[in-house]
């Protein structure tokens, strides 16, 4: 069987979050399920730089204001082909926006031009090569299936996973005059969307399937306080919503053979941890004492429900717990953060700023991982602390829900506890259940139990692979019924 898959990110070339870790870990999952997966990704520099050997399979005279070119090659492991398109995407930056973090303002026109270009390759312009699935990741990639809707590969099944519903790709009516769809799909089930043209939505109603990345978040956005705007809509398409939790990658995360670690170990013996949790204060410049160290790594932002944590710094501190940032967004929550750590030397550190061998060596150190996001499609990082014994602290929602079982008393007396949960998503909270894992963590042998359930958490990608291998399959019956 052969997947196209579309995305704007894939891990190890270009990353901004969780997104990249799918597309990169995802297709080796299914190899071996008997699933080729080629991924269409744009040519940033960092893509293009990346691009050793190539063979060019296409040429664009014209593409969204310029001449273009899709290459084939292999990188990474990867079976890739990579949209050269130089006025679209040569240029500093991020993916989606200059130096300085502003959106680049011709974002519709760069991704629908990633999305002409996947409608292109699944209608059959690469020779010898058409898909049998087109597997779309987020807003960015969306539009690939609103071109092969309304043109000549409406007959190729389609896959559309929702990584976070709050990013959509809105943009004003005045750009659909140049996005190269016939007028009637400036409709309501079309990429109309309040006026304007949503690149999500279009994806979402142009969909064979559509996925979410957790059975829960995928319940969640059918309700208006997750749905953001969409959820009449995915109602509408409910029969065809599917909840596919995430996985990792467990070669790269692997505490028995972590290069980033300052020592490696296992479920069976967790002393290595110490040397981690001594390395864990002497970078973050902590107190070095016996208590708890909390890490976060994560994007500080509202969502992320960082301004929460923001608010109960001094109490966490005055348990006698430390605590260490990773992270960077807003800019008043990185103040409050390095605010904090100001105001309590030794038992505070932050680094503003996203270093992949910290955020490793945080999860092989760190005691406890906080998470308490107002909403969270599937996570990471909980699946990175379980698989690190580093014990998830999280709120009760999404993919968070899915994956951590709560240490209550009967789960604990049971064996089967492998974080904390909390609800609602308050301050009151998360502050109790930090206390709850205070008080777990003053018994070693409780807390050791419950470190190794989590490391024996099935989270690698091998579950979640024959899921979609299942739903591919699926939908290739249905197109032959």
């Amino acid at each position: 069987m052969q997947v196209l898959s579309v995305t704007p990110e894939i891990f190890p070339l270009i990353k901004t979050g969780g997104l990249a870790d799918v597309t990169g870990a995802l297709p080796a999952a299914l190899a071996g399920l008997g699933v080729a997966t080629r991924s269409l990704v744009p040519g940033y520099p960092v893509v293009m730089n990346a691009l050793k050997k190539k063979k060019t399979v296409h040429h664009y005279p014209a593409l969204q204001g310029g001449k273009a070119a899709l290459h084939s090659a292999e990188i990474a492991g990867l079976d890739m082909l990579v949209l050269d398109a130089p006025h679209l995407f040569d240029r500093p930056g991020g993916p989606y926006g200059d130096v300085t973090g502003a959106d680049w303002q011709d974002n519709w026109r760069r991704f629908a031009a990633l999305g002409r270009v996947g409608a292109d390759i699944a209608a059959g312009v690469v020779k010898d090569y058409r898909p049998d699935i087109v597997h779309a990741h987020d807003w960015q990639s969306a539009m690939t299936l609103a071109y092969m809707r309304y043109g000549e590969a409406a007959d190729v099944p389609s896959v559309m996973t929702v990584h976070n519903l709050a990013f959509q790709g809105q943009f004003g009516a005045s750009i659909f005059a140049g996005l190269g769809l016939p007028q009637q799909a400036m409709a309501l089930d079309g990429v109309e969307y309040y006026g304007g043209v949503g690149f999500l939505k279009a994806g979402l109603q142009a969909a064979w399937a559509i996925t979410t990345v957790s059975p829960t978040y995928a319940q969640e956005i059918r309700t208006p306080a997750f749905g953001m705007g969409l959820d009449g809509l995915i109602n509408l398409r409910s029969p065809d919503l599917y909840g596919i939790v995430n996985g990792i990658d467990d070669d790269i995360w692997n505490p028995e053979t972590d290069s980033h670690l300052a020592a490696t170990y296992t479920s069976k013996s967790l002393k290595g941890r110490k040397a981690n949790k001594r390395a864990i204060e002497e970078r973050m410049t902590l107190d070095r004492d016996d208590g708890p160290i909390y890490c976060v790594v994560s994007r500080l932002t509202w969502q992320k429900g960082i301004d929460i944590l923001s608010t109960i710094i001094d109490p966490v501190v005055a348990s006698g717990a430390r605590l260490a940032i990773l992270g960077s967004g807003d800019a008043g929550l990185e103040g409050a953060l390095l605010a904090a750590a100001a105001r309590h030397r030794g038992r505070v550190g932050v680094v503003i700023g996203y270093d992949e061998g910290l955020s490793h060596l945080l999860q092989g150190g760190a005691d406890g991982i906080l998470i308490p996001s107002r909403f969270e499609p599937c996570g990471l990082t909980q699946l990175y602390g379980l698989r690190y014994g580093c014990v998830p602290i999280v709120a009760r929602t999404g993919g968070l829900a899915d994956t951590v079982i709560d240490a209550n008393e009967a789960a604990v007396a049971a064996g089967v506890a492998t974080g904390f949960q909390f609800a609602p998503e308050d301050a009151g909270a998360f502050h109790h259940a930090i206390s709850r894992a205070n008080a777990l963590h003053a018994e070693p042998a409780v807390w050791a139990a419950i470190q190794k359930q989590g490391m024996k958490s099935d989270i690698s990608w091998d579950r979640s692979a024959q899921k979609y291998a299942a739903l591919y399959r699926m939908l290739l019956s249905k197109r032959d019924a």
